[in-house]
C-alpha cells in the first residue's frame, strides 16, 4: 500500500520536476553556446521522462520509445554516429506508432481523413524541398521522415495534446533536416530544435499516460 502511494504521488512528481529542471538547464546551456554540459544534460532528459512514465505505470512501448530516443540523443552527440542515431529514433517512432494504433488512432482517423491527407502533403513537400541538398542521406531521410510523419498522423487522431506532441516532433526534426540540406533556418535554431523536441516528448508521453489512466 505504501509503495502504491509513493508511486502515485511523490515519486512521479519528483521525477517530473527533475525532468523539467534538467530541460530548463539544458535549454539555457544551448542558448549560451556549445559546451560539454550540453551533452550531459541532453543525455539525462529521456531517462528521466521514461522513469516518470514507469512511475505512472505507463505502457512499455512508450518507455521503449523514450529509451530509443535517449539512444538517438547520445548517438547524435558522437561524430560518425548520425545514421545510428537516426536508426534509433526510427525505432522510437515505430514504438510510438504501434502504441498509438493500439490506443485506437486508426479508428479515430477514419472519422477525420483530412489529417493523413494534410500530413501526407506536408511530407511530400518537405522531401521535394530537401531532396537536392541531401546527397547520400536522401533515402535514410525519406524513410525516417515517413516514420516521423506516421507518428504525427496517429498522434493527431488521439486528441489535441498528443497531436501537438506529434506535430512538434515533426517540426523539430524538420529543422534538423533543413540543416542537413543546407537550407535557411531561423535564428537560434539549436534552441528551437531542443525546445520543440522536449515539449514534443512530454506531450506525447503525458498524453498517452493520462489517456490510459482515464
Amino acid at each position: 500500500m505504501q509503495n502504491d502511494v509513493l508511486r502515485a504521488g511523490v515519486v512521479p512528481r519528483a521525477l517530473l520536476a527533475a525532468f523539467w529542471l534538467c530541460s530548463a538547464v539544458h535549454l539555457v546551456l544551448v542558448a549560451a553556446g556549445e559546451g560539454p554540459m550540453n551533452s550531459v544534460t541532453k543525455a539525462l532528459l529521456m531517462p528521466l521522462l521514461a522513469a516518470w512514465v514507469l512511475a505512472r505505470r505507463g505502457p512499455r512501448l512508450l518507455v521503449a520509445a523514450l529509451l530509443l530516443s535517449w539512444g538517438g540523443d547520445v548517438a547524435l552527440e558522437i561524430d560518425g554516429l548520425f545514421l545510428a542515431g537516426m536508426a534509433l529514433f526510427a525505432g522510437a517512432h515505430v514504438c510510438y506508432v504501434t502504441c498509438l494504433v493500439r490506443e485506437g488512432a486508426l479508428r479515430a482517423l477514419r472519422r477525420r481523413p483530412a489529417i493523413p491527407v494534410v500530413y501526407g502533403v506536408l511530407w511530400a513537400g518537405m522531401i521535394f524541398v530537401l531532396w537536392p541538398g541531401l546527397g547520400d542521406l536522401r533515402l535514410p531521410v525519406a524513410v525516417y521522415s515517413l516514420l516521423l510523419t506516421a507518428t504525427a498522423v496517429t498522434a493527431a487522431g488521439l486528441g489535441p495534446r498528443i497531436g501537438a506532441g506529434g506535430a512538434l516532433f515533426l517540426l523539430s526534426d524538420a529543422l534538423i533536416a533543413f540543416g542537413l540540406a543546407d537550407l535557411p533556418r531561423p535564428p537560434m535554431t539549436g534552441l528551437v530544435i531542443m525546445a520543440t523536441y522536449v515539449a514534443a516528448q512530454y506531450l506525447l508521453a503525458s498524453g498517452i499516460v493520462d489517456r490510459l489512466r482515464s
